[in-house]
């Protein structure tokens, strides 16, 4: 379990769908970014722009923020960029996505005892995701519901409300009409 909570945390969203990094799947599978990417590259058939793509800038950048738990707001570089000079720690080249498919299909073409291990943990990991998010839906729609019922009961208790206010006013109008000064002969 712990594995896959692990994982999860290296899965983001981007462009509306789940998607990893191939830097992570990289790490996962316990090989290379760049043999994992050349695979793909000698099986480019298999992947479509759906099952993978380059992320931009942009989402780079965002993702590097979730990555460090910053805001978007927060300083988190002087703006003298200083480049590492130890190999592999500046990126040349923006990271590939691939999708919960894309990860599926790399399991065809990374072939080794770690990648088939890996890859069923990180289709576990898509899995549970979709779970919370279903159990998510299912939440937000009974806390809809309920604030529907609620909005019946605040229109049932308002009608109540003015009924009893109706009965009150009558009950005074009543007893200032018995409690008025009587005009004409006193027994």
């Amino acid at each position: 379990m712990q594995i896959i909570h692990s994982i999860q945390n290296k899965i983001y969203e981007v462009r509306g769908q789940r998607i990893m990094l191939d830097r992570d799947l990289a790490e996962l599978y316990e090989v290379e970014a760049r043999i994992l990417n050349q695979a793909v590259k000698r099986n480019n058939k298999r992947f479509p722009e759906d099952f993978m793509f380059r992320i931009t800038e942009a989402e780079w950048f965002d993702i590097q923020l979730k990555r460090t738990g910053q805001s978007d707001n927060s300083p988190s570089r002087s703006q003298f960029v200083i480049l590492n000079t130890t190999r592999g720690s500046n990126t040349k080249y923006l990271p590939y996505a691939f999708t919960e498919q894309g990860v599926a299909m790399l399991s065809s073409v990374l072939r080794s005892e770690k990648a088939i291990e890996m890859n069923i943990a990180i289709m576990r990991a898509f899995v549970e995701i979709r779970k919370v998010l279903i159990l998510q839906t299912d939440l937000k729609e009974q806390i809809k519901q309920i604030k529907e019922r609620i909005g019946e009961h605040d229109a049932q208790l308002s009608q109540i409300y003015d009924a009893l206010e109706n009965i009150l006013d009558e009950k005074a109008a009543q007893r200032k009409w018995e409690e008025r000064d009587r005009i004409g002969f006193k027994k």
